[in-house]
């Protein structure tokens, strides 16, 4: 089934502001909570839906790659993480726009609480990396394997730092919640505010005897071979994330995502503009004359080309379906070929000879017709 379009999702235009959007968000989220809807199969669904597309709209680089390149730009395990979030990742990542305390963000609203203790899932750093890819690479799509050093779950004691992986004391200063309450008096009367516990750092938990693997922290740092299957079409600058693929927080939590720049690496003959593909091919006067059948390069080899009897500097050749594969699925750019007609700098005393005698000749004198194109018209005409 076809993805909604995420502003359709939010129900807002794609001028929304980034306030519009989070209020739309939060309303919808609100409408289709799982716990205000028991008896509904769908609200689950849908309030990922909307978590998915809040993820995306609610970034501005995200929102930029989607509007440039919709919902093709985000896959490939890349982009809107919502589809693959479960429900815990949701309220860690976005429960700050309801002002929720406890582990879930909508206890205030409905007067419960998913379970957790109270405490919010904590995620770790994201990882950065450059990707670069060549022109052939970029216009097909390709499959990267690339060592990664990140931090994951500590083996020995399964990422809770505690010595054999034994169980953590709970939290005397905040019971196990992760916040502290405090009260204070105003002229308006008491106020109360809840802060992260400064005893456990909001975690519920702490340890009593550290690990020896990992002193404590839960986790350590490893490498990893990753696979990145990157879409064709991508440009460069664009950023790609894998959700999950970066750090683990110290002593559990959800991990981090790894974002991945495109770094494109020029090649040595054609040049990219957009999803076509450019190269000047240079003819001798000859050639152009009398025409020839000449090779030139393509992103997948080379392949002939007649140049016709005539061929005048400045005409362009089309390759068609011979450019970069769109990222949104709608085929491949074509190639242009730039004739231009190479003049000898210098000659022999034969050469001029010849020449001279066709100086003169009426038929070598320049006579362009009035349908003769300029080459910024000819350019136009191909992108018609």
């Amino acid at each position: 089934m076809a993805k909604r379009d995420y502003y359709e999702v939010l129900g807002v235009s794609k001028s929304a502001a980034q306030d519009e959007i989070k209020k739309a968000y939060r309303k919808i989220a609100i409408k289709f909570h799982p716990d205000k809807n028991p008896d509904d199969p769908t609200a689950e669904d849908k309030f990922k839906e909307a978590a998915e597309a809040y993820e995306v709209l609610s970034d501005q680089q995200k929102r930029q790659r989607y509007d440039q390149f919709g919902h093709q730009g985000m896959n490939g395990g890349f982009g809107g993480g919502g589809g693959g979030m479960n429900m815990e990742d949701i309220f860690s990542q976005f429960g700050d726009i309801f002002g929720g305390g406890g582990g879930s963000p909508f206890e205030s609203f409905f007067g419960g609480g998913r379970s957790g203790g109270g405490r919010r899932t904590r995620k770790g750093s994201n990882l950065r990396i450059k990707l670069k890819l060549n022109l052939e690479e970029i216009a097909n799509g390709v499959e990267k394997k690339i060592k990664v050093k990140r931090y994951v779950a500590c083996a020995t004691c399964g990422g809770n730092g505690a010595k054999n992986g034994t169980e953590m004391q709970t939290c005397n200063s905040c019971q196990g919640s992760g916040q502290v309450r405090k009260v204070v008096n105003t002229m308006l009367g008491q106020m109360v505010s809840t802060a992260t516990c400064p005893t456990c750092n909001g975690e519920g938990r702490i340890v009593t005897h550290n690990c020896e693997t990992c002193k404590g922290s839960g986790r350590e740092l490893q490498e990893e071979v990753i696979t990145i299957n990157v879409p064709a079409g991508v440009m460069d600058g664009m950023q790609l994330s894998m959700s999950g693929k970066g750090n683990v927080p110290e002593r559990g939590g959800v991990p981090g995502d790894l974002l991945i720049q495109i770094e494109e690496e020029a090649h040595p003959t054609l040049k990219r503009d957009g999803n076509n593909v450019i190269f000047d091919q240079y003819i001798s006067f000859v050639d152009a004359t009398l025409g020839a059948e000449i090779e030139v390069p393509t992103i997948t080899g080379k392949v002939k080309i007649n140049i016709k009897p005539g061929t005048q500097s400045g005409e362009i050749f089309r390759l068609r379906g011979k450019g970069v594969q769109d990222i949104n699925g709608y085929g491949k750019g074509d190639q242009l070929i730039h004739i231009n007609v190479w003049t000898p700098k210098s000659v022999t005393g034969e050469e001029r000879a010849a020449l001279e005698g066709l100086r003169h000749s009426d038929n070598f004198a320049p006579h362009p017709g009035k349908n003769e194109k300029g080459f910024f018209e000819k350019v136009k005409d191909y992108f018609q």
